[in-house]
């Protein structure tokens, strides 16, 4: 159980030295890195924690909050190679799960949305990349490789390779990701990123000219079965004039006596 104590602080060294290009050294990692430092406290509190110990765990992540400004309750569950960058102001609540290599920026809260005991934080599966000032909170899901952009408030689950943005948060790109896919820092992609407000606004855009353009083709149907109506009761009002000369002049030349006589 050492052993593996130890390798776990070894690998959460090396996911320091894979996913932050400015760590030139693993001693350099050991030493200045606040995000590994409440890691590594983390560890402790966590192994006290399970023990039973409450109080003692505890006050090791007090300690842990007060020397690099990063909070872990030690009762979270937290899994291999987590990356905390920068880290000033992460919360991580107690009834927290988080996978293998996943990535938090500054700011992250992981929190819960009741006051009753039970599952009320996130789970974060594994791969996933929340950017700096993102508030994942309730007891809701993050899918494996998923990525929330920088100040996003995710309320509701989200699908596995998604990418979340907005205030609350909305998906701007659904993707299956793998193991080997570049990484995404602050978890917000910078190239051909969808604007979600400016597509809902393409939409009702696309919808007024669908409807603007047959509002005009009614009309001029309308206009059409005017004229064509218009035209037939001239014909049949014609039609009837001409029958009404016609019986007229009949009428005249029976009641004519002269014509009658002269017939006779």
């Amino acid at each position: 159980m050492k052993q593996r104590f130890f390798k776990r602080l070894h690998e959460d060294i090396q996911s320091f030295m894979e996913r932050d290009p400015a760590a030139r050294s693993k001693l350099e990692v050991f030493l200045c890195y606040p995000g590994y430092h409440a890691i590594l406290y983390y560890r402790f509190s966590s192994l006290f924690w399970r023990k039973g110990f409450h109080l003692i765990a505890r006050f090791v992540s007090n300690f842990a909050k007060v020397v690099t400004g990063i909070e872990i309750h030690p009762g979270a569950a937290i899994g291999r190679r987590m990356f905390i960058d920068h880290g000033t102001g992460v919360v991580i609540g107690e009834t927290s799960e988080i996978g293998d290599d996943v990535t938090l920026y500054q700011g992250v809260t992981l929190g819960g949305t009741t006051l009753e005991k039970g599952k009320r934080h996130p789970t974060v599966r594994d791969r996933v990349i929340v950017g700096s000032g993102a508030q994942v909170l309730g007891p809701i899901t993050l899918g494996a490789g998923s990525r929330i952009g920088a100040n996003a408030v995710v309320l509701k689950d989200v699908p596995e390779g998604a990418t979340m943005v907005g205030i609350p948060a909305r998906m701007v790109m659904a993707k299956g990701r793998s193991r080997d896919d570049n990484f995404t820092a602050y978890g917000t992609p910078t190239d051909d990123l969808p604007d979600p407000v400016a597509k809902s606004f393409e939409s009702l855009r696309s919808q007024l000219q669908e409807l603007t353009t047959r509002i005009d083709d009614l009309e001029r149907e309308n206009q059409e079965l005017k004229r064509r109506g218009n035209g037939a009761r001239d014909t049949m009002n014609n039609q009837e004039e001409d029958s009404d000369r016609g019986q007229g002049g009949e009428r005249e030349r029976e009641e004519d006596p002269l014509t009658r006589t002269g017939n006779d």
